[in-house]
């Protein structure tokens, strides 16, 4: 008689779980697609260090991290470009030639080639460097999900308030991204992953 209660009451679980439960896990998953699918990025020409055209199908490779940040940051950019940058220290040389890091400035009034190629010189690995029109730079980053927006001080200097994670793409494509509250030891799990 218990078996036959115990048998009875999973039964009825299960069908919960198919009728109640699994349209919710399917509607999570959806809503997770959708958001990966909203990330697809633009279409565009900028310039990169060198004050050479830089296009789109830059970010095409086996693995590329892209980061919108600035110079003039006085916190985040940097520690998340160090840590990038350590990742990159910490890879074999056959998984660090698959990985393409690219640093988009999202303050191109202030950011030139030449300030960006100083700045990103101060790290050992190789971080291509972004910048151009600043319109062409803000629909590039909303195109990937990223906001930013100036916070003015009294006396007319400014930083800029901005979303900071490091996106990864397959072949130019989205496929996670990382948050720069991460560790170390978890940014490079992560993008290990995915090599």
């Amino acid at each position: 008689m218990k078996l036959k209660t115990s048998i009875t009451v999973l039964g009825g679980c299960l069908v919960l779980f198919v009728f109640i439960l699994l349209p919710v896990v399917l509607s999570i998953q959806e809503k997770k697609e959708d958001i990966v699918a909203s990330y697809a990025g633009s279409s565009f020409i900028l310039k990169d260090v060198n004050d050479e055209p830089i296009t789109e199908k830059s970010f095409q490779g086996p693995l590329t991290a892209v980061f919108f940040g600035f110079t003039n940051c006085p916190d985040v950019c940097p520690l998340t470009l160090a840590n990038i940058d350590q990742v990159m220290e910490k890879l074999d040389d056959s998984e660090n030639k698959k990985l393409k890091v690219f640093f988009v400035s999202i303050d191109p009034q202030r950011d030139s080639p030449e300030i960006i190629k100083d700045y990103l010189a101060s790290f050992k690995n190789k971080i291509y460097g972004i910048t151009g029109e600043p319109e062409k730079i803000f629909v590039l980053s909303r195109s990937w999900g990223v906001l930013s927006e100036k916070i003015f001080n009294e006396d007319g200097t400014y930083l800029i308030n901005h979303s900071s994670s490091i996106l990864l793409l397959d072949n130019g494509k989205y496929i996670d991204r990382i948050s720069h509250h991460e560790n170390l030891d978890n940014i490079f799990k992560i993008i290990k992953k995915y090599l």
